[in-house]
């Protein structure tokens, strides 16, 4: 197969797993697959996520990690279902508005994830895929945010019990062989003020995000120690043609 091949699957498989979670929130009863397209084996599993593992892949292998840039896709309908409860025009989302957000949450994403993995040194952080590389290929679907900041002069006055919600769907591909080893998959809403209504803006829409991408930076940091202490001696790395970079995300219709 060659590099082209290899994108377009990847970007298929990427887009029909996309498919499967934007349907998710509605299917509480949500029944996952013993075994991926690709042929990863189900190890984990809830109604709101999933963890996919490689038969023989050893995670522990790895003290570099390489992170993608984060996709982001809006839940189907949020955008129009918030515009049509907010009568004032100033105040309803805008693909303005829309690319705003996923540009701060891809590289909000980053950041969190830089920092909860490379802290005291446990992995070294990296910008270009090689032999003994973990590469990370993360998206953020079903994002929905409660009370978007729409950046005007008037302060919000909104008051939410939760920020919003959204779904991490994160790949782990061997650097060296390129080879797809992994993929979790998790869906988190926002929970900070413990059902209370608070007010919303910026900073606590923010702090909201970073604390659902802080414990999932830090689940998987504390998966791949635990795994390294359990590995066995790396074998001699290879090389092989580059991780494909995340497909642009679906249309919405």
């Amino acid at each position: 197969m060659n590099a082209v091949q290899n994108v377009a699957r990847a970007a298929r498989g990427l887009m029909a797993a996309a498919a499967l979670l934007l349907a998710a929130p509605a299917m509480a009863d949500q029944q996952w697959p013993a075994k991926s397209p690709e042929g990863l084996t189900l190890q984990k599993s809830s109604p709101h996520g999933a963890v996919y593992v490689r038969e023989g892949a050893d995670l522990g292998q790895y003290r570099s990690v390489g992170l993608l840039e984060c996709l982001v896709q809006f839940a189907k309908d949020w955008a129009t279902d918030y515009n049509e409860n907010e009568p004032d025009l100033n105040l309803q989302i805008t693909p303005e508005v829309e690319k705003r957000i996923q540009s701060f949450l891809s590289a909000e994403f980053n950041k969190v994830f830089v920092e909860e993995l490379s802290k005291n040194g446990d992995f070294q952080i990296v910008t270009q895929q090689a032999p003994g590389v973990l590469m990370l290929r993360p998206a953020l679907l079903n994002v929905e945010v409660t009370a978007p900041d729409m950046n005007t002069a008037q302060p919000s006055l909104e008051m939410v019990a939760s920020a919003g919600q959204m779904t991490l769907y994160l790949e782990l591909w061997d650097g060296g062989s390129s080879t797809l080893i992994a993929r979790i998959i998790d869906g988190e809403a926002d929970n900070s003020s413990g059902g209370m209504a608070e007010q919303a803006n910026s900073v606590t829409n923010k702090a909201a995000a970073d604390i659902i991408l802080k414990n999932w930076a830090d689940r998987l940091r504390k998966a791949l120690e635990t795994a390294r202490a359990e590995a066995p001696a790396p074998a001699a790395p290879t090389t092989a043609p580059a991780v494909p970079a995340a497909p642009a995300p679906a249309p919405q219709p």
